[in-house]
Order: structure tokens, then sequence, then C-alpha cells
């Protein structure tokens, strides 16, 4: 094999930086190269490069002015950007062959006690935990609109729906803590995914380890992992990260997708009216005031579906260790995570900016005999079967007094005053005293609701805490790097 000094280095299929003209070019090269797309963790690799190097030197694995100036050339690396880098399969072996082309044949120390197989594992991690913290801010931002506007209408009447027909009367407070209680829940399976996202793989090498003497705690600390994979084999094989975080991803678009899917559709019966911002009209009709915005938030769940989808079959069936198929699994979580953060985005302030037509909610809300089951609830209250209230406010089958006394004749054989007051009844009939008698844990009423705020308000504000702690604990490991670095370049 022949060999051009300080230039020419490809990676082979192991993820091993080679020399020589054998494999540097042919048919296939544009179609295993992943180059372009790795912009995206162009920093990342970076910085991963530069944790190892500091951490070989203080191992005494290379030399400290060989660190020195291999990170000297990192850094300008940096400046010049991906744009600036040499062809090559990917962005690792481009850099490292940026780093030889300045430092000379020294540069290609920077990749000893190491593969490419385990540092792509460590740049992805390192760049997808920065991906899932910027969603779990959106997921944060979306959840205190729903709280605020909740907060707002905690008692303004609408009715509710189950198989899209009127079922029992709520609240808009009610309706929209429905969903902030859904993307909690989402932020807690982003923050659970996040953990395990953040554990650090780099010194696992192809596989099967090193036999240098390398310090995996300190490449994990200096790039801010919570810990290192202990088994090196799954460390640099192990993609079940990507495939927790676009479940998450997904399950979070199909909530969204459920905000969207109900505003649409109260857009529509005029119980809501979407902000301009979050709206748009026909290119033909000038009337319209379309929902454009929520219609595409509907549509992202389909995306991070087919994400996951995507993935999880590209997984299937590899035997283990490094295999090229791997790196078309990467691209299917960049694009859910970056659809799905856009989505929480445009969700959270088509919600922020709505406003919500209570005189229509109010008429509404009588319609269609909501209030039916408030009626028979009270039947029961006063000592009558359930299932007997039941026949009887179905046999009345209008809301007034009349009706149901004409029903309690037929299924009781005695007028409805003998089991409850009409004034009782009455008022039952009325949809704001329906939904404040439903006052059990979790229910719309008053006092419910007011409980039920606060706890979700606090449970925000736990989230928010969790987040901001891992987002200052990644902050002091770039400082701790940079630290590190500049006491050799």
């Amino acid at each position: 094999m022949s060999e051009e000094k300080g230039t020419g280095e490809i990676e082979n299929g192991d993820g091993d930086v080679v020399r020589g003209d054998r494999f540097s070019g042919g048919p296939a090269r544009g179609f295993l190269s992943s180059l372009s797309a790795d912009e995206r963790i162009f920093a990342a690799d970076l910085a991963v490069d530069r944790a190892h190097v500091v951490m070989l030197a203080e191992q005494d694995i290379i030399e400290d002015e060989t660190a020195g100036e291999i990170l000297t050339a990192l850094n300008v690396v940096e400046v010049d950007g991906h744009g600036s880098l040499p062809d090559g399969e990917d962005v690792h072996a481009a850099i490292e062959t940026s780093v030889v082309q300045k430092v000379g044949d020294d540069g290609g120390k920077m990749h000893t006690a190491r593969s490419r197989n385990d540092e792509v594992a460590t740049c992805i991690r390192h760049r997808l935990r920065d991906d899932v913290l910027g969603v779990l801010d959106a997921t944060l931002a979306l959840r205190k609109a729903l709280l605020e506007v909740a907060s707002s209408h905690a008692d303004t009447v609408m009715p509710g729906y189950t198989h899209l027909q009127p079922a029992q009367p709520t609240t808009v407070g009610h309706f929209l803590a429905s969903y902030e209680q859904a993307v909690s829940r989402d932020t807690e399976r982003l923050l659970d995914a996040y953990g395990r996202v953040n554990q650090c793989p780099l010194g696992s090498a192809a596989f099967a380890g090193t036999p240098f003497n390398v310090n995996r705690e300190r490449v994990g600390e200096l790039l801010g992992f919570d810990d290192v994979l202990d088994n090196s084999m799954d460390a640099a094989s192990a993609r079940d990260f990507l495939v927790e975080t676009v479940a998450a991803l997904a399950n979070l678009g199909t909530t969204l997708s459920g905000v969207a899917e109900d505003l649409v559709i109260y857009s529509n019966r005029g119980f809501v009216e979407l902000s301009d911002d979050y709206s748009s009209t026909s290119s033909i009709m000038p009337q319209k005031k379309n929902p454009d915005t929520l219609e595409l938030v509907r549509a992202v769940a389909g995306d991070a579906h087919a994400g996951l989808s995507g993935l999880l079959a590209t997984l299937k069936g590899l035997p283990r260790a490094y295999n090229r198929d791997l790196q078309r699994a990467t691209p299917h979580a960049w694009d859910a995570i970056d659809a799905v953060t856009d989505a929480v985005e445009v969700t959270a302030g088509a919600v922020a900016t709505a406003t919500w037509n209570e005189d229509a909610l109010v008429e509404a809300s009588a319609e269609g005999f909501s209030t039916a089951t408030g009626v028979a609830d009270l039947l029961a209250m006063c000592g009558v079967p359930f299932r007997t209230a039941h026949e009887l406010v179905a046999t009345a089958g209008e809301a007034n007094y009349d009706a149901l006394d004409s029903a309690a004749k037929d299924v009781l054989g005695s007028p409805l005053a003998e089991y409850v007051p009409r004034e009782e009844v009455e008022s039952a009939l009325d949809p704001e005293t329906s939904v404040e008698m439903r006052d059990s844990h979790g229910g719309p009423a008053s006092d419910a609701m007011t409980e039920a705020l606060s706890d979700a308000e606090a449970t925000l504000v736990i989230h928010e805490e969790s987040v901001a702690e891992r987002v200052e604990s990644l902050d002091a490991a770039n400082e701790l790097l940079q630290t590190e670095v500049n006491d050799y370049v």
C-alpha cells in the first residue's frame, strides 16, 4: 500500500484510519460519504477530539507538545468551519485529515486508542443531548402557555365531547389543563431519555477495548457525560438511546396532534379564533381564515412516527458491534427532533394568542342535553339506583323538568318531586351548575381546578429546575474542557 505523508487518510469499514490509495476512490465513494450531513455533529466532533487528546496527554500516551500542536490545529479547523474540510467519508476522517495536513504525521496520534466506531457514537450522544434539552425547553414553554390560558378560563364553560358528540359540559381551563398533563408526561419521558443519552462510549475503540491505559472517566468528565458505558461492544454499537428519544418524540408529536385537531375543530365551530400570526388565507377565497399552522402540527406526528419506524427497521436484525447501516439510523433522529421541536413552539404560540368565544361556548354547552349525566347523578344521590336514573333521563330525552317528570312517572311510577326537589333538578340542568357538581379530584369544578392548576405549576417548576441543572452541568463541562485545552495550546 502506497503512503502519502500527511494526506490521503481515509477510514476502512471497521472505522479505523488507514493510509494509501486503495480505498480512496471508486464509484461508491459518494454513496459512502456522510460528510455533508455530518455538519450537524461538527462541533461535537471537535469537542470529542479535544477531550480525547487532553486525556491522551494526561495519561502520557502522547507527548504534551504533540497534544498542543493537535489542539491548536483543531482550533484552526473550528475557525475555518465545516465547509473548509477536505473531502472524506465523514466529518471524523475529514477533521483528522485536516489536522494531519497542519501538524504532519504526528497529527495522526489524535486517533490513538480510539476508533471511528466509539468516536461517532460519542459525537451523536454529545449533539443529541443538546437537541433533547432544546425540545425540553419547548415543552416547558408550551406547558406554561397552556396553564396561563387554563387559569384565565378556569370558569369558562364549554361543551365536552366523546365520539365528537355533545357529552358533558366542562371548562376551557379543564380542557387545556388536560393537555398540559399530557405534555408533562412527554417532558418526563424526554428527561428519562436524556439520562440514557448522556452516557459516554469513548474509549471502547472499535468494540473490543484498547491496550492503551486510557482514562474513560476523565473523558466523560471533560465532555459532561453523567457516566461511561461499561461494555465496550455495547458502547460502540448501541443505538437504543436513539430509539428511546425518537419514541418520546413520536409520543409528543401525537400529543401535539391532539391539541391541533381539537383547536382546528373548535375554530370551525366558532369556539376559538386563532391569531392571524398562526393562520393563513386562501389564494382565491378572500374570506377564508385557515388554521394552517395547526394542520402542519398535526402532520408532524406522522413525520415522527415515520422516523421511529425507519429507525427500528434499520436497527432490526443487525449483528453485534459496528455495521455501516448505522450511518442511516441517525438522520431519523435529527429529522424527528427538528420537526417536533418546531411543532411544539408553534403550538405554544397558537395557544397563547388564541381568543376563546365565551358566548358561543356557553350556548353550545346547553346543546344536545349535555347535562343529562348530572341529572342522573342527582337522582342517584337521592336514592334512585343509577341504572334506573339513567333509564329515566334517557326516556325523557329533553333538558326540561316537564319531560323528566313525565319520564319519572313512566319509569318510577311516581312524580319526580317525590325523589328530588324541582329546583335542584332545574339547577342540575344548567351547564355551569353541572360543572360545579363535578368537584372530585381532577374534575372541572372551581375548587378542583384550583388545586389541579397549583399542582401542575409546581411540577412545571420541578421540571424547569431539572432542565436548568442539566444545562448548567454541560456549561461547566465546556468550561473545564476549554481550561484544560488552554494548558496545552
